[in-house]
């Protein structure tokens, strides 16, 4: 189909205006609302070309960037690859962009931590005044009392200060994620030396997703934008309809300053006609903004299915739901789902069930320190699985000898270069105890077998093919009994974790691993933000997500909520409706919504009421006819 040139061209004012706004003197700040699908990466990247053409040799002349806020390492990959990794740029996540402006202040974090453990402690304390001795969330205070007394003790031994904006950060002299934000909120709100410290090094700051961006932040960059607006410009991209987490700012885009520039992008160039009727319908309610479509889009295609919540077999029910589509599109890519349709779930465990991971997620999940690594896939214990033992399993199962001796002589310290200076009985024969080695490990999947991580992890140490990580030593190595029940209780708890999920089975590593790196089938309703796919099946399951931020069922009318509102504050069918929205918008040509309720006809009628779907749309499956 023909491109049209007008609906390219249909939204060249906002960009003008943008460009405007920041190669200005003196500049001028702004907020883009930039709905689904309106290219808003575009108009950013070429922003930034205009900055560069026009301000880009005095910027770097004087020592100065151009910061760029995204929201997902992936975003930054793709930006920093448009900008042809020009310096000029700092693109980065809003924890890594805190951390470069805070990261060398190590004696003024010290004091920031230590005022505020101690207004943390007596918090808790007055808390355990007022509350009930004895009961667990007594013990749960009087432990955290202890930790935060501790971590004051050992703060005079710091001496800098230590962050990982991708992992957990479980060390001494490490902050976690939220202390970041906090104190460089703190630091830029309370601090003249540290506005004009990031004014100096970045008088032009874009930020991207900034519905999702920390509010402490958010008003720390409004704050100083007002102190300093003839040498600061500060860009604000984004769309309030697609904020999905609760840490953002929740007015953003209202009670702007008068002298901001509030330019609007309203072409929808991802999706097609029928898709994008839905979500304007979904958004009509919240704040009446229209998207519209492309002239050189097809219709597309919407069904919703409604099923009962305790149907059996719930995998299977979907795959029929995409047999359905394929008959409806006349569509034959529905009918392979794992490889053509991106299935979104509301949280991991769904995903993990579907996909055959549930059994090592379990075993994980519940360790505060361990669910950032977990998610994405950085835990050091996981990746030793799934980054070296799965290629050379996968390689040997291949017969690719080249691959398999790759990761060895890579990897295996008994082929290191000193290893085979020093050993006395000759090379020939250090090589053949790492082939020794290959052959002990491949044994454990002779004749069918299935081993469990533990298995796995004890021939490798037995044979010392390969390293072991930190975290799993304590298990290769003897140890002695109770040795797991002797330890602190949150290293205790991470001890029982991982022996959990080293009891669990190999085999599912694979489709982990498939599933961390995006892969997979499966994804999260709130992992798809920015990205797009031309078929999308949206599964809706409240029994199985757990949790009370999110409610399908309220949002679809077959449950009321039990809480009244309260004035100013959103509710489960505010964020719901959000979520709806951004799940709906990631649909490129079809889409279908599996909805699993406690009530099938209430459903039907309210989306039918809402003027979401047509009659023909709404599928009901009930259990007999499943």
């Amino acid at each position: 189909m023909k491109m049209s040139k007008k609906d390219d061209l249909f939204d060249s004012k906002a960009d003008e205006v943008i460009a405007k706004c920041v190669t200005d003197v003196p500049p001028t700040s702004f907020f883009l609302f930039a709905g689904a699908g309106s290219g808003k990466t575009r108009s950013l990247v070429e922003c930034l070309e205009v900055i560069r053409d026009k301000s880009g040799p005095k910027f770097s002349l004087n020592g100065r960037r151009v910061g760029v806020i995204t929201f997902t390492n992936k975003a930054c990959d793709e930006i920093r690859s448009r900008l042809k990794y020009d310096e000029l740029f700092e693109v980065s996540t809003i924890h890594s962009f805190a951390w470069s402006l805070i990261k060398s202040l190590n004696h003024d974090i010290k004091g920031w931590l230590e005022e505020n453990l101690k207004k943390e402690i007596a918090e808790l304390e007055e808390k355990e005044r007022k509350g009930r001795a004895g009961t667990q969330a007594s013990k749960d205070r009087i432990n955290a009392i202890t930790s935060k007394r501790e971590r004051i003790a050992n703060l005079g031994q710091v001496r800098k200060f230590i962050y990982n904006p991708d992992g957990d950060n479980p060390e001494r002299n490490a902050l976690n994620h939220a202390e970041v934000i906090k104190i460089t909120a703190s630091f830029l709100t309370e601090r003249p030396l540290m506005q004009s410290l990031l004014v100096n090094r970045f008088p032009i700051l874009l930020i991207d997703e900034s519905q999702d961006t920390s509010r402490e932040l958010i008003e720390a960059f409004f704050l100083v934008q007002s102190k300093l607006k003839d040498r600061f410009v500060l860009g604000i991209i984004g769309d309030m309809m697609q904020r999905i987490y609760t840490a953002g700012k929740m007015d953003l885009g209202t009670n702007l300053p008068e002298d901001w520039e509030t330019p609007a992008k309203r072409m929808n160039h991802r999706s097609c006609h029928r898709i994008i009727k839905l979500v304007n319908r979904i958004r009509k309610p919240v704040d009446g903004q229209e998207q519209r479509p492309r002239s050189d889009k097809g219709e597309g295609y919407v069904r919703f299915f409604i099923l009962p919540a305790d149907i059996e077999d719930k995998p299977a029910q979907e795959h029929e739901c995409c047999r359905l589509m394929a008959e409806v599109e006349g569509d034959d890519g529905w009918l392979d789902p794992g490889t053509n349709v991106k299935t979104l779930t509301l949280e991991h465990r769904m995903a993990a069930r579907r996909l055959g991971f549930l059994d090592m997620w379990d075993a994980l999940k519940d360790v505060n320190r361990l669910k950032t690594g977990l998610r994405d896939g950085s835990l050091p214990g996981l990746r030793f699985f799934s980054h070296l033992i799965l290629p050379l399993i996968k390689a040997n199962e291949k017969k690719d000898s080249f691959a398999l001796t790759s990761i060895v002589r890579k990897n295996s310290p008994l082929l290191e270069k000193d290893t085979l200076i020093s050993c006395k009985s000759g090379q020939k024969c250090q090589v053949e105890s790492a082939k020794a080695a290959v052959d002990s490990l491949v044994e454990l999947w002779k004749d069918g077998k299935s081993p469990t991580f533990m298995q796995v992890l004890d021939s490798v140490y037995q044979t010392g093919l390969f390293r072991i990580p930190g975290v799993l030593i304590p298990f290769a190595k003897p140890a002695e009994e109770g040795a797991e029940e002797s330890q602190e209780e949150d290293k205790r708890d991470n001890l029982v974790a991982w022996r959990k999920f080293l009891e669990t089975q190999f085999d599912q590593i694979e489709r982990y691993s498939q599933y961390v790196q995006g892969e997979a089938r499966y994804d999260t309703h709130q992992g798809v933000k920015g990205l797009e796919f031309p078929r999308v099946c949206v599964v809706m399951d409240d029994s199985e997500s757990g949790g009370f931020t999110f409610s399908y069922e309220q949002l679809f009318g077959a449950k009321q909520s039990k809480t009244k509102p309260k004035p100013g504050k959103e509710t489960s069918i505010d964020r719901t409706r959000r979520l709806f929205y951004v799940t709906c918008s990631r649909a490129e040509e079809s889409l279908a919504l599996v909805a699993y309720t406690e009530d099938p006809e209430a459903v039907k009628k309210h989306v039918l009421d809402e003027g979401w779907f047509k009659e023909h749309e709404v599928v009901v499956i009930s259990r007999n006819a499943a």
